[in-house]
């Protein structure tokens, strides 16, 4: 028996359980773009963090700055085939990055044993395919954390920001109704997958995209600098309309206290 009103947590992966500062991704894009021709800033690969890896190099190539250098390269504008070349060779360049990036972050763990421990289902989705999580998922058991669900890109008719990935890991947990359920992430676009299924967010906003650093650079930065990044970072997923922002999965346990007293008290997501 659920003795938690949570029926079930979704997290995303890199940037919120995995790899603090989503670096993986990064190094990823910006490589293969690399490769041909085209050089991308860090900035740029940080746009879209979140989708599907084919949308994610397709939202690059429509980019005018990047599209206007694929002209100047290629003497034309890229086209379908395009993207599926240079998603085809970020898979395997991903999956190399992603096994050099896949610490867990502090607290994911502890945070997850104690859902399990209280009968909460936990479940996950991300921008990654399932190939680019095949060495992530036994490393990530190492160290402690077995979501019950995994739901990769590719895997629905459409990824993020739509609800789809999401439902996928309720229906397959069995956990409903989503306003009993909370999706935990670092991008916008997951903010949005949580938002568009009905159900409580909680938007990271140190550990993942919006900084971009990892634990070691972030801890590096004065004081007023680092307050300062989070704090942007902060603000982006509230405008998108987080329910709660905090700076990592290490904070969870305290918002998921205040959404089981909003849901033991009737109050639904809005």
């Amino acid at each position: 028996m659920n003795p938690s009103p949570i029926q079930a947590v979704v997290f995303d992966w890199a940037g919120t359980m995995i790899d603090f500062g989503c670096r993986a991704p990064v190094v990823a894009l910006r490589d293969v773009f690399g490769q041909a021709g085209i050089e991308i800033s860090e900035t740029e690969a940080r746009a879209d963090m979140g989708k599907a890896k084919r949308d994610h190099v397709r939202a690059l190539l429509a980019m005018p700055r990047i599209a206007g250098l694929w002209r100047d390269r290629y003497g034309a504008a890229s086209t379908e085939a395009d993207v599926d070349r240079l998603h085809d060779a970020v898979e395997p360049r991903m999956r190399e990055a992603a096994r050099t990036c896949a610490a867990l972050i502090p607290g994911a763990a502890e945070v997850a044993a104690d859902l399990k421990a209280r009968g909460v289902r936990i479940g996950s989705t991300t921008g990654y395919t399932r190939p680019m999580m095949a060495d992530i998922l036994p490393l990530a058991v190492e160290q402690g954390y077995a979501p019950e669900v995994v739901v990769c890109a590719g895997e629905t008719a459409a990824g993020r920001p739509s609800p789809l990935m999401m439902w996928k890991a309720l229906v397959e947990l069995g956990a409903w109704p989503a306003r009993a359920c909370v999706k935990v992430d670092d991008a916008v676009v997951g903010i949005g997958e949580g938002l568009e299924v009905g159900a409580w967010t909680v938007g990271l906003s140190a550990s993942g995209n919006g900084v971009g650093l990892s634990a070691e650079d972030l801890a590096a930065l004065p004081a007023a600098e680092r307050a300062a990044r989070i704090e942007a970072s902060a603000a982006v997923l509230r405008q998108v309309g987080a329910h709660y922002v905090i700076d990592s999965v290490a904070d969870l346990p305290a918002a998921l206290s205040e959404i089981e007293a909003r849901i033991a008290a009737g109050e639904t997501p809005r």
